[in-house]
């Protein structure tokens, strides 16, 4: 399919339009313009970039891609090394961060909790970029550890008393500790996310609500493997995730 053509059905899917993100969401950088073959990665770091050489793929489809807010932005270095991989085999690059965090199908918080068996009923937070509901039934603090550690294939860190009952949930893949405090207060008995920060300890500590650090790459593998998927089944597109580990 043209490239043009596969970008028009991202966009009405994801609504990139709707979010102030830290990136540009869509297409990054221009390559082929037919396109038949994609590799789907959680980022574009070279690594991901040398499978979908070795793959002969013309597209790579990413949830974190490049030209970050802040960033340097000069072309040299690892920057130039990656961009000139690109380049050299005219492959694109597609990404979509914040839109696919969000998506109530293919995003990663939907994702997870498919993956985990979470029931989610709500929404909160900046964007509503934090995801409320429960487990399929209720369960301790240590099983639900399990349960990720199962699934995810690591062990979370897990911040409160293993028997702890847990009824509620909240969780945002990715760096969300920013929205414990809210899930607190929003009734949560536990909060999952990618990243844990410092001053989250003491809230978990001081609050009751355990707080879950599953991993930032981990927590968002599945939104982009979905997404992947879906362009396979509704276009026939030839496309293969490659999961490049990050132990983050």
């Amino acid at each position: 399919m043209r490239r043009e053509e596969l970008l028009r059905h991202l966009d009405e899917l994801l609504e990139p339009a709707r979010f102030r993100d830290y990136c540009p969401n869509g297409l990054q950088v221009e390559g082929a313009g037919e396109v038949r073959r994609v590799v789907a990665g959680v980022s574009a770091c070279q690594a991901l970039i040398d499978a979908a050489v070795g793959r002969g793929a013309d597209t790579l489809l990413v949830h974190h891609g490049w030209f970050w807010r802040g960033e340097d932005g000069r072309v040299t270095g690892f920057r130039k090394a990656r961009l000139q991989s690109l380049l050299a085999r005219e492959i694109n690059l597609i990404a979509y961060h914040l839109p696919l965090d969000a998506h109530p199908e293919f995003g990663n918080n939907a994702r997870l909790a498919a993956a985990l068996d979470w029931r989610a009923d709500g929404r909160f937070g900046d964007q509503d970029m934090g995801w409320l509901g429960r487990p399929a039934a209720p369960l301790t603090l240590s099983e639900l550890s399990r349960r990720i550690a199962n699934q995810l294939r690591r062990e979370p860190l897990a911040i409160g008393g293993a028997d702890r009952r847990i009824d509620r949930l909240a969780w945002c893949s990715g760096g969300g500790t920013a929205y414990f405090e809210q899930a607190v207060a929003l009734g949560a008995d536990a909060f999952v996310s990618g990243e844990i920060s410092e001053p989250a300890v003491h809230l978990a500590r001081e609050s009751g609500a355990a707080y879950l650090a599953i991993g930032h790459h981990a927590s968002e593998r599945f939104g982009v493997q979905a997404l992947a998927g879906h362009l396979s089944a509704k276009f026939g597109l030839e496309c293969e995730f490659v999961d490049i580990d990050n132990p983050v």
